[in-house]
This record gives C-alpha cells, sequence and structure tokens, in this order.
C-alpha cells in the first residue's frame, strides 16, 4: 500500500539520491532538468538505475541534495542534474517550485525541505 507521503514509480533511467523528478511517461519518472519541468517530488535515499523502483516523497518533508546556495526559508526548484538551486520568479514563465528549504546549505549540502509544490510567475 502506497502512504499520501511518498509513492513508488519507475525509473526512467538512472537517478541520484535525493533528486528532484518529473514523469516522463505514466508511473515512470526522471530527474526534473530545469523550473519549467512539472517536478512531483524528491527522490528518497537510494540511487537507483534505470528500470529500478524508486519511492518519490510528494508530501511531508524531504532530504534534497543542493547544487547552488540557498537560504532557510527559501523555495527551491530543480538545475539540470535534479539537484536543489533557489527557485526565481521569470518574466512570463512559469517555474515550478517543490518547496522550501528549513536550513541555508550550499552545493553538495543535503537539507531538509517542507514540500510544496507550486508555482512562481514573474
Amino acid at each position: 500500500m502506497q502512504s499520501a507521503r511518498s509513492r513508488n514509480y519507475i525509473a526512467g533511467g538512472a537517478i541520484p539520491a535525493r533528486s528532484l523528478v518529473k514523469f516522463s511517461a505514466d508511473a515512470i519518472v526522471v530527474v526534473a532538468t530545469g523550473p519549467t519541468d512539472d517536478i512531483i517530488g524528491v527522490t528518497a535515499e537510494l540511487d537507483v538505475a534505470q528500470g529500478e523502483r524508486v519511492d518519490v516523497y510528494r508530501s511531508g518533508s524531504a532530504e534534497v541534495k543542493l547544487g547552488g546556495a540557498v537560504a532557510r526559508g527559501a523555495p527551491i526548484t530543480a538545475n539540470g542534474a535534479g539537484a536543489g538551486v533557489a527557485a526565481a520568479p521569470a518574466a512570463g514563465v512559469r517555474n515550478r517550485h517543490v518547496g522550501f528549504v528549513e536550513v541555508s546549505g550550499v552545493a553538495g549540502d543535503i537539507v531538509d525541505i517542507e514540500i510544496d509544490l507550486g508555482f512562481i510567475t514573474g
């Protein structure tokens, strides 16, 4: 049985632990590669290979690997490798955020976030 907090999918490619992901097909997820992707959540604490099952946190809190400096309380989105970076509005663009950082961090840090899927528009 799947919980409201996480769901299990099939990896459509290699996915590092604690990455932001999006759907590539029904029940298949891949690494999110930018703020305009429809990010659905954060992968669990294990790397997975293509075709393996992967748990994705869709609500609650999760750990995310950062790809840049982010201040506590800031919304985050995906960089080109599925790591968390500061989300910012862009004129005429609907950028997705996956949640809000609980503590400040820099590239390579693992930080807690509160998942709250939404959009930032400019």
